[in-house]
């Protein structure tokens, strides 16, 4: 395909415009914000901020906080004080920070939407400030999620209709709080001029992913040649797309002009398996004897989801490029050069998010 190589081509202009600006990541310690920190610090003339609690912590010990262009400010987004400091001098801002995992979200639904809509308010705010002051601010990116979409979702695009779950259903409260900010973020474009773009991932996974997530759930235990436990009987159906194209996308993100304004999807849809079938690959490719068991889950959960890319591929230029079979090899391969952890009562059907500080 001629796009393939056309894209990599992109993401490495991409990464030449970005020498030597300073980039701030919200949520910058967990999966996502950790991999574009080492991308981008490849370059020691980009500057990167990573601002977070360590609620998901992806940095700590980790090389990425030795290189001396890489700086970790440990603050709530909650707090506009320490958003504004944590932003200072930043002309590029991703902002990840958020409350993720289905558990989590249900036990702190609260928390889950003030994280979502008082850390978007003040990052948006602090970085309109930092525009009316003078200083140059390229690029605010929001980070939504694909549970806008609801519990089904076919080759769904940025036009199409959102569908929300009942009120009082804490199992949304997610999806209804980034909802709230991408329609918040399209708005300071609309009415202040703020460069802003909202972007949905669509169930990233790879090396460096913790917390929740089907694929670290299901690779950490047959490596220990454990049970890999499913919600219900596993029929859900989902795209996963791999790390390094979930970056690609951000970094074309970060420099396209077509971008402003909008929203994208950004997944792989030629990854698409129900998670019984994920969880039989992962124990086939990493030769584990772990068998599946299946737990009654009667809550809300997601039955179907596949991205259309049709629109970051136009504006944008992006492609996923690592298949499913290919990214699960590279990312069982990473696992097992980890430490053994043995996790207790760790349960898993397929949590669509990812992990992102």
């Amino acid at each position: 395909m001629t796009q393939l190589p056309a894209t990599k081509a992109l993401v490495q202009q991409a990464l030449s415009r970005l020498s030597g600006s300073t980039v701030a990541i919200t949520g910058g310690a967990g999966f996502i914000g950790s991999t574009l920190a080492a991308r981008l610090s490849d370059d020691p003339t980009i500057q990167v901020i990573l601002l977070d609690n360590l609620h998901h912590d992806a940095v700590t010990d980790t090389p990425l906080l030795r290189r001396p262009n890489v700086r970790l400010v440990r603050a709530d987004v909650r707090d506009k004080v320490a958003v504004t400091e944590g932003l200072r001098g930043a002309q590029y801002i991703l902002h990840m920070a958020s409350i993720a995992g289905v558990d989590t979200v249900m036990k702190m639904p609260v928390l889950t939407m003030q994280v979502s809509l008082q850390g978007t308010m003040n990052v948006l705010e602090v970085a309109h400030e930092m525009q009316q002051a003078g200083q140059a601010v390229e690029r605010v990116i929001d980070f939504s999620t694909s549970e806008v979409f609801g519990r089904y979702a076919f080759n769904v695009g940025e036009a199409d209709a959102t569908l929300l779950g009942a009120v009082g259903e804490a199992r949304w409260t997610y999806a209804v709080a980034k909802l709230a900010t991408e329609h918040l973020a399209c708005n300071y474009w609309k009415q202040y001029g703020l460069p802003t773009v909202a972007i949905r991932p669509f169930n990233i996974y790879g090396p460096h992913q913790m917390g929740t997530g089907a694929i670290h759930h299901f690779v950490r235990r047959a490596l220990r040649g454990e049970p890999l436990i499913l919600h219900n009987d596993g029929s859900q159906i989902r795209s996963w797309c791999y790390i390094d194209d979930m970056i690609d996308g951000l970094l074309l993100v970060m420099v396209r002009k077509e971008a402003l304004g909008q929203s994208f999807n950004i997944g792989n849809p030629r990854s698409t398996v129900t998670i019984h079938q994920l969880a039989r690959d992962i124990i086939r490719l990493s030769g584990s004897s772990s068998a599946m068991e299946h737990l009654e889950w009667n809550f809300p959960d997601v039955e179907l989801r596949v991205p259309d890319i049709r629109k970051a591929r136009t504006l944008l230029g992006y492609e996923p490029l690592v298949d499913l079979e290919e990214g699960l090899a590279r990312t069982i391969a990473w696992y097992r050069q980890q430490p053994v952890i043995t996790v207790v009562n760790e349960t898993h059907g397929g949590d669509p998010r990812p992990n992102v500080g």
